[in-house]
């Protein structure tokens, strides 16, 4: 068996058109879906991430503003932004990049975000709106894998899952989502007693620990669909490359579906974001939400 390479670069293109139709039908209305990314310092992967998520917003026909801040800046400055922004009716979603200087709280700043444009999904009100099956802004990147998975296999109800990791930017949000959608949901992690009987059960595994190829095939169910949420850097002669949390090869070889490390998960994340901003802004007016784009 070689499993089907689920395209999540093509997924995503596909669900960044469907969010520039959302936005042309908000547009219509009178309306303009607006998002705004406060970045902190001088992180080279965030100062990469910020600006595509400048273009992309752009390109979908959304207003986009980029806040800079030196790595200097004070937690007053940053929550000052925030405020403003919390504030501003042209805003629907507000990002802090994530990670912030050390001497910034970023539990604090993330929580005095306005929860309903907070597009991450991290505000504990979001958190609990999800837990207790209510309307919440959902985390991007288990919303993106919850989409691709929808996509893949249709109605996951009754099926087995098993998220590997706990945090609460994949794990967690992830094990919510798919009970929301009626799968039979664990969640393991390093202490989980033999894991890899565990995993082998699952018809749906997601792999979200953040070690490089820690997942091999002879722990994967036949047939199983994987998804891969890892992004591990690991040498490569005077280079790195970018690996997942399952061995690709060995997984690819059993499962009947997989997401490749790069190229899967990763490009869905920013499609997520701007699929949750509109609807962010649908629910600030009244308008109807985008279909297929929320949990």
């Amino acid at each position: 068996m070689t499993a089907t390479i689920i395209d999540g670069k093509a997924f995503a293109a596909t669900i960044r058109a469907r969010v520039a139709e959302e936005v042309a039908r908000v547009k219509a209305a009178g309306v303009t879906p607006g998002l705004a990314v406060v970045l902190v310092g001088e992180d080279p992967a965030s100062a990469v991430y910020v600006r595509n998520k400048g273009r992309q917003t752009l390109e979908a026909g959304m207003h986009s503003e980029e806040h800079r801040l030196d790595a200097t800046a004070s937690e007053a400055e940053v929550l000052d932004i925030v405020a403003r922004l919390n504030a501003d009716p042209a805003i629907h979603g507000i990002l802090v990049q994530l990670p912030l200087p050390d001497h910034i709280d970023a539990g604090l700043v993330i929580d005095a975000i306005d929860p309903d444009k907070d597009v991450d999904g991290f505000h504990i009100s979001n958190v609990g709106r999800l837990a207790t099956g209510q309307k919440a802004l959902v985390p991007c990147t288990p919303l993106g894998c919850l989409m691709m998975l929808r996509d893949h296999l249709g109605d996951l109800s009754g099926r087995e899952a098993v998220v590997i990791g706990r945090s609460n930017i994949v794990g967690k949000p992830m094990a919510q989502l798919l009970l929301r959608d009626s799968a039979t949901v664990t969640i393991a992690h390093s202490r989980t007693a033999d894991l890899p009987a565990v995993v082998r059960r699952a018809d749906i595994v997601v792999a979200a620990v953040g070690r490089p190829k820690m997942v091999t095939g002879d722990w994967i169910k036949p047939g199983a669909t994987v998804i891969d949420v890892g992004i591990n850097r690991v040498p490569n002669g005077e280079k790195n490359r970018l690996v997942g949390d399952c061995d690709f090869e060995s997984c690819a070889a059993v499962a009947g579906a997989i997401t490749p490390v790069p190229g899967g998960v990763g490009p869905m994340t920013i499609a997520c974001l701007l699929a949750n901003t509109v609807t962010a802004c649908c629910r600030a007016h009244g308008l109807p939400e985008p279909e297929g784009l929320t949990a």
